[in-house]
């Protein structure tokens, strides 16, 4: 009987044009061609599988007899390969500058144009394909409804009547090949590790219809997932104070208490040090001056020094967290309150700086950050700000679009689509989602109602909470341009505040200092360094630029 869907013209396999040249006894083999002709299966003498000299090779197994398929390989080095068996290393790592080019030049010299493919060679008993019921599980059914065993996905040749275009893979093709590896053997292991989408795990599929959210407690936009969101870039340090290499505290405090002892006091010596020092070179300062000389470095510098210099000398030795602690602290000391700081602060430190501002601030004053605020402020305003202090917001990086038009319509209906406004609505949105997020919702934002938010916040607001959560917009917006904003009105006009002044320079002179720089000449027309070198005058404004970083 004839193989089902395999006419064989008389004899042999017809060759197509381009392809491997049938060889006597080679393959496809003479009398008795495969597929086997009447006389069913198992074939009869002379049939498939043919006798040995044909294809495939009969007793002596790998490697093959001569004049069979693949050609008998020379003796000694292989393609500049070591001798002795093949492969002579571990799949996948080649020393030899030329065994790829090697290998695939004795290997072509005997195949001719054709591209071979690693599952078209036959296995020995218990190997590949395995016995039935294993792989492939059924035979494929043609085009024309007959059962056709030689696909070409396993590596025979195609049908006659047309060509299957055959795809390569990456790292999927013959050895010395440019830029690709050779496949292992079958039951060995793959010297390719397995590729997303092809042999191994099926590869995600971001902004597909129908895919899953990457996100899955938050609603996917069009069914994508997520999106996509450009990469945090690295830009390096962006301060301006930087460790000093090599500083000793003890060295230090040596200087300290020179430029202190006797008459006078030589403040540059002070400038010189402190200005040079990174914040976690100074703090260490005060227990070294102790420990060498049994006093206060605070003390000794606070009755030697005086006006805005002690107060900018006293910031710079303290830590973040004692500097901020002890600025709210004074924000809402007295009769008034300088809501402007209390925002500033709670609005621009990370989740974690503000729970160590919220542990030092009840260790330091006995009684919590909440409890103060609640003290000194009331309403809308209050509740922002405990609602900032909770150290709760949302950190990932992540956008999901339809989350952030859905917080964009409830911004828009909490204010300007009604009568009045519903400023918890403003709160849960402002406080609670990441940076990233609420960036994308200003834009959302402004594209729906054609206003941005800020305006629509100036409209509906009013007071400490329109200032409280304008500035809340701005700091999410661009923290740099929040702070180069927050200097120019500390300097602008009769008088400077020069509490804001020294606050911003201590505690953003080692985080973004030159991005403040660069937004303050882009919104201003002038630089930090000139207006501060305009507004302030002695060795305040000697410590001050040192802190800017010097001229732009």
């Amino acid at each position: 009987m004839s193989y089902p869907g395999y006419p064989p013209p008389a004899g042999t396999y017809p060759p197509q044009p381009g392809f491997y040249p049938s060889q006597p006894a080679g393959y496809p083999p003479q009398p008795g061609t495969y597929p086997p002709q009447t006389g069913g299966y198992p074939p009869q003498p002379g049939g498939y599988p043919p006798q040995p000299g044909a294809y495939p090779p009969q007793s002596g197994g790998y490697p093959p007899q001569p004049g069979a398929y693949p050609p008998q390989l020379p003796t000694g080095s292989w393609g500049g390969g070591p001798s002795g068996g093949y492969p002579s290393t571990a799949p996948g790592s080649f020393p030899a500058p030329g065994y790829n080019a090697g290998m695939g030049n004795q290997i072509s010299a005997g195949m001719g144009p054709f591209t071979p493919n690693p599952s078209m060679f036959p296995q020995a008993p218990g190997g590949y394909p395995p016995a039935p019921g294993g792989y492939p599980p059924a035979p494929h059914v043609g085009g024309n409804g007959a059962l056709c065993p030689n696909l070409q996905s396993y590596g025979l040749y195609p049908q006659p009547g047309g060509t299957m275009p055959q795809q390569q893979y990456p790292a999927m093709g013959f050895p010395g090949q440019p830029g690709q590896t050779m496949p292992g053997y079958p039951q060995a292991p793959s010297p390719n590790p397995p590729m997303p989408g092809f042999g191994g795990a099926p590869a995600p599929m971001p902004g597909y219809p129908n895919a899953p959210s990457p996100n899955p407690s938050m609603p996917a936009y069009g069914g994508g997932g997520a999106m996509p969101v450009a990469p945090v870039v690295n830009r390096g340090f962006r301060g301006t104070i930087m460790d000093f290499p090599g500083a000793d505290p003890l060295k230090d405090v040596e200087v300290l208490r020179k430029a202190m002892k006797g008459f006078g006091t030589d403040e540059q010596a002070i400038i010189d040090l402190l200005g040079s020092r990174s914040i976690k070179q100074r703090v260490p300062l005060c227990r070294a001056y102790k420990t060498s000389y049994g006093k206060d470095l605070v003390k000794d510098l606070r009755s030697e020094l005086s006006g805005d210099f002690r107060a900018l000398v006293m910031a710079m030795l303290k830590s973040p967290t004692e500097l901020d602690v002890s600025e709210l602290h004074d924000a809402m000391k007295g009769a008034g309150t300088d809501e402007a700081c209390l925002i500033e602060i709670l609005s621009s430190r990370s989740n974690a700086e503000i729970r160590e501002i919220n542990r030092l601030y009840k260790e330091t004053y006995k009684k919590s950050l909440e409890e103060a605020i609640k003290s000194d402020t009331s309403g809308h305003f209050g509740r922002l700000l405990i609602a900032l202090s909770q150290g709760n917001r949302d950190e990932r990086e992540n956008v999901d679009v339809s989350l952030a038009q859905q917080d964009a319509q409830a911004l828009y209906a909490a204010g300007e689509n009604k009568l009045g406004t519903d400023e918890s609505k403003f709160n849960a949105i402002l406080c609670a989602r990441s940076k990233p997020h609420l960036r994308t919702v200003f834009y959302e934002y402004q594209k729906m109602c054609g206003r941005d938010i800020e305006s629509s916040i100036s409209r509906e607001m009013s007071g400490d909470l329109e200032s409280g959560m304008l500035a809340v917009v701005k700091c999410i917006k661009n923290t740099p341009a929040f702070f180069a904003w927050r200097l120019y009105k500390s300097m602008k006009g009769l008088g400077t505040k020069d509490r804001t002044l020294i606050r911003i320079m201590v505690s953003r002179s080692e985080v973004d200092m030159l991005d403040i720089h660069q937004e303050y000449v882009k919104n201003y027309g002038k630089s930090l360094y000139t207006h501060i070198h305009g507004d302030t005058s002695g060795d305040y404004r000697k410590l001050l630029i040192k802190l800017c970083g010097g001229n732009d």
